[in-house]
């Protein structure tokens, strides 16, 4: 039941008040501005009718010692027996929720304190649309951070950066839909290990945040870190099936408030940094920043076919392996050694786009003109590699052939080309 709080010097006026509107709201009463202040800071209603005119302390004045006390804007409905425009205007001024005469009339009051009730509940449903994480329930990244701020400016706890291990592979493998499933489980699991004094945001893709009050035991943290790892393995087993090989875990990075700090930022890159450390070592463990104790290997990977699941290529395409420089160098030296002591065929093929505008429609050609074996990456705005697989010089100028045909035929633009054989 919505609570309201009716302040008037009259008793009279009081009772009355009362009267109209304890059928539908709990109902507490002050005869003055300081015992209203008293009763507010107990009682917290969600509305206070009050006499304008009052001896020591009028409404204005009492609205404003309330308003630098709440943290959120106090609504408040003034009553008055003046008829004057200019108590009205000064009244809506001081940002009162609405302005009622005296002698008070039942209905009016009544549909008065019902409209602005609704108001309120609607701004703080759109408030609370606008903070949330649609998906999850928590708060947003925006939301959370705000509110974390606020709280390690007040408490000391633990900040608590949490990211999902190996999640990728749930939507590569079981799609987009199961690994939503997945983050709504992780959700609910965090809400269940924080306190109703606690904070949890949603800060990324699979990233998650939160602060726990008074909360400075690395062992509490580790505790925690082991039963989300054992929960969401198991539930992750009923939601895509027992078969599930995935080695799903969380990564926690801790940092202690205010023992490093209490500014946000530095808090949640220390706390970031610890991440880190953890995901460097096996995952699925918790470090707080400046611990000296290690990560445990408490991975969930059991033998060679998991790891062979975490490497392989998913949701291959056809064509040519495309890759960036960095990784083509290290396949280029990886199978120059292999044609070192194999024997084995290496062609490199270089291609340079003469016109820089026609360079993604000749990527577009070289993925679909080779095999899935071939491996390409772009250097520079109009230079291409090819690593051409067990080929020789001859069969790399039919490929070359076949390629500049292609060209030709969808559209025709001018390339260079050079060929070295590695072996």
């Amino acid at each position: 039941m919505r609570k309201i709080l009716i302040v008037d010097d009259e008793k009279i006026m009081l009772m009355f008040a009362r009267r109209i509107l304890s059928s539908k709201y709990e109902i507490v009463t002050a005869m003055s501005g300081a015992e209203a202040i008293a009763l507010f800071e107990k009682e917290r209603p969600d509305l206070i009718l009050s006499d304008l005119l009052m001896p020591e302390m009028d409404g204005y004045e009492l609205h404003r010692i309330l308003q630098e006390k709440a943290s959120e804007p106090v609504p408040i409905i003034f009553m008055t027996a003046d008829e004057s425009a200019e108590s009205e205007s000064r009244g809506f001024e001081v940002g009162a929720a609405d302005y009622i005469r005296k002698p008070l009339k039942p209905d009016v009051l009544l549909r008065r304190v019902g409209n602005i009730l609704d108001n309120i509940d609607k701004i703080h449903g759109l408030q609370m649309a606008a903070s949330t994480d649609p998906m999850t329930g928590l708060l947003n990244k925006s939301a959370s951070q705000d509110e974390i701020s606020k709280l390690i400016e007040h408490y000391a706890g633990s900040l608590l950066i949490l990211d999902l291990d190996s999640f990728k592979l749930v939507n590569d493998i079981y799609g987009h839909g199961a690994g939503d499933k997945i983050l709504i489980k992780i959700s609910k699991l965090i809400k269940h290990i924080i306190r109703e004094t606690d904070l949890a945001g949603r800060i990324g893709g699979d990233e998650f945040i939160a602060f726990l009050q008074n909360v400075r035991n690395e062992e509490i943290l580790k505790e925690k870190t082991a039963y989300l790892n054992e929960q969401i393995l198991i539930s992750a087993k009923k939601i895509l099936g027992e078969d599930m090989k995935i080695p799903l875990g969380v990564s926690v990075g801790a940092v202690f408030v205010p023992n490093e700090g209490k500014n946000f930022a530095e808090l949640f890159k220390k706390a970031d940094t610890a991440l880190y450390i953890v995901k460097q070592n096996s995952k699925h463990g918790c470090i707080v920043y400046g611990s000296k104790s290690r990560v445990e290997n408490n991975s969930a990977i059991e033998g060679i076919s998991q790891i062979r699941m975490i490497l392989s290529e998913r949701n291959v395409e056809a064509g040519a392996y495309f890759v960036d420089f960095e990784h083509f160098q290290i396949i280029y030296r990886l199978l120059a050694r292999m044609v070192d002591n194999y024997n084995k065929g290496l062609q490199l093929m270089q291609f340079t786009v003469k016109d820089e505008k026609f360079a993604d429609k000749f990527k577009e050609i070289l993925v679909h003109s080779l095999r899935k074996s071939d491996c390409i990456t772009q250097s520079g705005k109009v230079t291409f590699l090819v690593l051409l697989m067990e080929a020789t010089a001859s069969e790399s100028e039919i490929v070359k052939d076949r390629i500049m045909g292609n060209v030709k035929k969808q559209i025709d633009f001018d390339v260079d080309f050079e060929n070295e054989q590695i072996f």
